[in-house]
């Protein structure tokens, strides 16, 4: 049901992500257009009362607020590219995901047509849209994210970066990078018992264990991990990189002994015997971090 008082909102793109915010926004009474390349995707969504525009252009000119759930940035230049005649004060809510100097650019190619800009970043899986578990990165215009916090915080909870545009992307990619880093670990693992005929049903429960278990041993060492990176302080009273190294050879000998891919443990490897060779073999594995800013 559609509530004549609340923010029109038009989302463009409906995937998965696009189509569970489009449902939460005309869940919360916002008057909803839609649009999307392939218009039969719209199908569902129009049936829960959203607006299936016609054109990319007659999308933006039905709301002020404009979210965007697309693959990339490119694909919000080729879709609003030929609408920067309607761009002019409306705001652009970009979720979609790139990296920090195109989404910059984006900002300013946006205000050279009259529009705001916001970035964010997703953090949740669609189910999740709406959720209390749900949030968001947000950065650009303080002022404009405050004007939408409310639309916006139907979506997730919005945490709000400063007014940097390419911020929120960067905070963005660096959650996925431990997201994807460890799901590829978690496959590697698995992989690697698999090879004792231990199967993926008994073993990823234990090894989702030690996942759990990593902010408990993060907190177990002397003060803060990252009040003392900041410090440029890596005490080796638990745990350090000469000992890691040591694990980190013992599992690229393992795979290799398993004849499984080699990419993952390779890479670790190389960042615990970078630190041993600039003579911080005596430090806290977060040490490795010197070599990860400054790659020879």
């Amino acid at each position: 049901m559609r509530h004549t008082g609340q923010t029109p909102v038009t989302l463009i793109g409906l995937g998965p992500m696009g189509q569970a915010m489009t449902r939460t926004l005309l869940a919360a009474g916002h008057p909803v257009t839609v649009w999307n390349r392939t218009p039969a995707r719209a199908a569902g969504v129009v049936a829960d009362g959203a607006i299936l525009a016609a054109s990319p252009a007659e999308a933006v000119e039905a709301s002020g607020l404009v979210i965007l759930s697309l693959t990339d940035y490119q694909a919000m230049h080729d879709v609003l590219g030929p609408t920067t005649g309607s761009l002019a004060g409306r705001t652009i809510v970009n979720l979609s995901s790139d990296t920090p100097d195109r989404t910059r650019a984006a900002a300013d190619w946006a205000g050279n047509h009259g529009a705001t800009f916001l970035t964010g970043g997703v953090m949740i899986p669609a189910p999740m849209v709406g959720t209390e578990g749900a949030y968001v990165y947000y950065s650009g215009p303080t002022e404009v994210f405050e004007q939408h916090r409310t639309t916006l915080a139907l979506i997730g909870a919005p945490r709000f970066l400063g007014e940097d545009p390419g911020q929120a992307q960067l905070m963005y990619q660096a959650q996925l990078d431990v997201f994807l880093t460890t799901l590829s670990s978690l496959m590697h693992a698995t992989a690697l018992l698999g090879t004792a005929g231990l199967t993926a049903a008994e073993t990823l429960p234990e090894l989702i264990g030690t996942v759990r278990g990593i902010p408990a041993m993060l907190d177990a060492g002397d003060g803060s991990p990252g009040a003392n990176i900041d410090a440029g302080k890596h005490p080796g009273d638990l745990s350090t990189i000469t000992m890691m190294a040591a694990t980190a050879d013992h599992i690229a000998g393992a795979s290799e002994a398993a004849g499984i891919d080699l990419t993952l443990p390779r890479a670790v490897q190389a960042y615990f015997h970078r630190a041993i060779e600039d003579g911080h073999g005596g430090d806290n594995w977060t040490r490795i971090i010197d070599g990860i800013r400054k790659p020879h």
